[in-house]
């Protein structure tokens, strides 16, 4: 008895229980369940697409549409919570009651009486008058998150506390974290196709609307407006928990002023010197093609087009930003300047998400997952913007202050975009031995085809398929159901990145120069690591960091957005953030140190 006993142990003892570690890599009968079931809700989301292209009717007037949608997220929060079950899913107990102390809890109070006035007018209230209880609302938010902040931070010790985080139902999938997500997810279905539902809300804000615009609110200026407030006030947050290392800070201070100043506040200001007969375009200066996909629609283009030295500025800025800047930076810093820097998708994450993101996924599946919805979705978005702008170009000779594209030099351009890249693949997959990026070489030799093909066919369809049926497609599935629904409204459910880790194309896009073409890495230094594990935890893109610093082996992955997190709660600084010469990033160190003496890694 006692030597089946001590086997037992001696098994449970070699078997990696971490949040990386073999089990932690099994799937459950329950966890295959609820995988089949967010599958089924995300093919209820294709079914309502195909219906609608088909019967060539809009969205929201296709049969059952309110049913479709609501039915469609209900099975991906029902698949989400088998996917990640687990005991503390039906846990109540919060970090407000038993580990808070007075300053904390009065700033609780305050910011749920703010959270509650806006709230009333969600559900429908009409609070009059409208200005008084929005800066009523907004005030106390403010005040009730720089008192809780006070509370938590101020005379502790210097480091990064992340106490309590798994014994709190609102950061560890608890019945908080449910609702909080089922009220996220509630509230971006409503701001995207049933925003009438919202008119108290709305209404709410159009004393600010008229004090920057001069005109109404609708749900687009309420929603930035609360995105913008949500950076602001929880990013001054995050600077206080991690006061203690500069990287965070000055990168904090980053997000917020582009989302403050180039996403918010400058294009009201650039739109007023716009002419009102030039039409709409974005003038987001720091929203990049293809995250911006918007930026290839015909009555942006148009738009630009009309409003002469400006429009061109922006047509041009848009495409070098694409072209050059991007690739140069991410060469240079990799994608961190991007995504951890100046994107407000990664900056919304960082600060209202910086709660969650101990819960991205670290099993073997979703990495798998990810490399093939991600590269997807950026196949997807070359399609759909090739697709669209054949046409577009092919119906006159477009003239933008001194430029003229004509059908020519769009062939022209495209085909050696596609070819360039091809080619660029091409050496990227025999120098690192990844024969999955041939993939792309066809696809894109494919897409080159294609054109040159509909050029001399004189076919508008290149890909066979109605331009606006794919943007369509893309708008609605990967810019409003995978982007807003899911990438944020499932923070409390998922981790802070979905989005970014699984479906963002400018992630993606950077990504590959991340991976192939960068001096960024993170380098470990292994003989220091003592496999407590912080590392892996707190990584928001899921990578076994762990994994890495044990064998002493510098971190190049693609998805890694250059956070820092993983750096910043490792107790024995293994980890560095490095920006270095080419030669040597994947190389593993030569020496393995463990507590069983040195031996050559061979």
């Amino acid at each position: 008895m006692v030597a089946k006993i001590n086997e037992r142990l001696i098994k449970l003892m070699e078997t990696n229980h971490s949040v990386s570690g073999v089990e932690a890599h099994k799937l459950s009968v329950l966890n295959k369940i609820g995988i089949g079931l967010f599958g089924l809700g995300i093919l209820g989301i294709i079914e309502l697409i195909t219906v609608s292209i088909l019967g060539k009717t809009g969205l929201t007037s296709t049969a059952n549409f309110d049913a479709i949608i609501i039915g469609s997220f209900t099975l991906m929060i029902i698949g989400s919570l088998f996917f990640t079950f687990s005991k503390t899913h039906f846990s109540i107990h919060t970090l407000y009651g038993k580990h808070t102390n007075i300053t904390q809890k009065i700033g609780l109070a305050i910011g749920f009486i703010g959270f509650g006035l806006l709230s009333a007018a969600w559900l429908g209230v009409n609070l009059e008058p409208a200005t008084l209880f929005l800066w009523l609302s907004l005030g106390l938010m403010a005040v009730g998150i720089f008192t809780y902040t006070y509370g938590s931070y101020a005379g502790h010790t210097a480091g990064i506390k992340n106490n309590h985080v798994y014994f709190n139902s609102f950061s560890s999938r608890g019945a908080l974290g449910w609702l909080a997500g089922i009220a996220l997810t509630a509230f971006y279905i409503q701001i995207y196709w049933f925003s009438e539902s919202l008119d108290s809300l709305i209404r709410l804000f159009d004393p600010f609307s008229f004090l920057l615009r001069g005109t109404a609110a609708d749900q687009w200026f309420v929603y930035g407006t609360i995105y913008t407030f949500v950076i602001l006030f929880l990013g001054i947050k995050f600077i206080f928990k991690y006061r203690h290392n500069r990287y965070q800070i000055v990168r904090t201070i980053s997000v917020i002023f582009f989302q403050l100043v180039f996403a918010y506040f400058l294009p009201f200001i650039l739109e007023a010197f716009t002419s009102p007969d030039a039409g709409y375009f974005g003038k987001d200066l720091k929203n990049v093609w293809p995250l911006n996909y918007g930026f290839t629609e015909s009555y942006q283009l148009d738009a630009m087009a009309k409003e002469g030295v400006s429009g061109m500025f922006y047509f041009v800025w848009g495409i070098a930003l694409f072209l050059i800047v991007t690739p140069f930076l991410t060469y240079l810093v990799g994608k961190r300047w991007y995504c951890s820097w100046v994107c407000g998708c990664g900056g919304l994450a960082e600060t209202a998400g910086d709660s969650f993101r101990q819960l991205s996924s670290k099993k073997e599946i979703s990495w798998k997952l990810e490399r093939w919805i991600i590269h997807s979705v950026m196949v997807f978005v070359l399609l759909m913007t090739v697709a669209s702008l054949w046409p577009y170009f092919t119906k006159k000779d477009f003239e933008i202050g001194f430029l003229t594209i004509t059908k020519e030099s769009y062939l022209i351009w495209t085909i050696g975009l596609c070819l360039v890249s091809a080619v660029a693949l091409t050496f990227a997959a025999k120098k690192f031995k990844k024969n999955i990026l041939l993939l792309g070489v066809v696809i894109l030799v494919l897409f080159a085809g294609l054109v040159a093909y509909a050029y001399y066919s004189e076919n508008t369809k290149v890909f066979y398929f109605n331009s606006n049926s794919i943007k369509k497609v893309y708008g609605f599935f990967v810019g409003a159901a995978f982007a807003g629904v899911i990438g944020v409204g499932f923070y409390p459910l998922l981790g802070n990145r979905v989005w970014c880790r699984f479906g963002c194309p400018m992630a993606g896009y950077m990504g590959l120069f991340q991976r192939f073409k960068s001096k960024f890495r993170i380098t470990t230094n292994g003989a220091q690591c003592i496999s407590c594990g912080n590392c892996s935890t707190y990584c928001e893109q899921g990578i076994d960091v762990r994994a890495y610093a044990q064998k002493g082996e510098n971190i190049v992955r693609a998805s890694c957005v250059g956070c820092g997190i993983c750096s910043a709660v490792c107790p024995r600084g293994v980890l560095k953030l490095e920006n270095g010469p080419e030669e040597g990033r994947f190389d593993g160190n030569p020496l393995i140190i463990t507590k069983d003496g040195v031996t050559l890694n061979t």
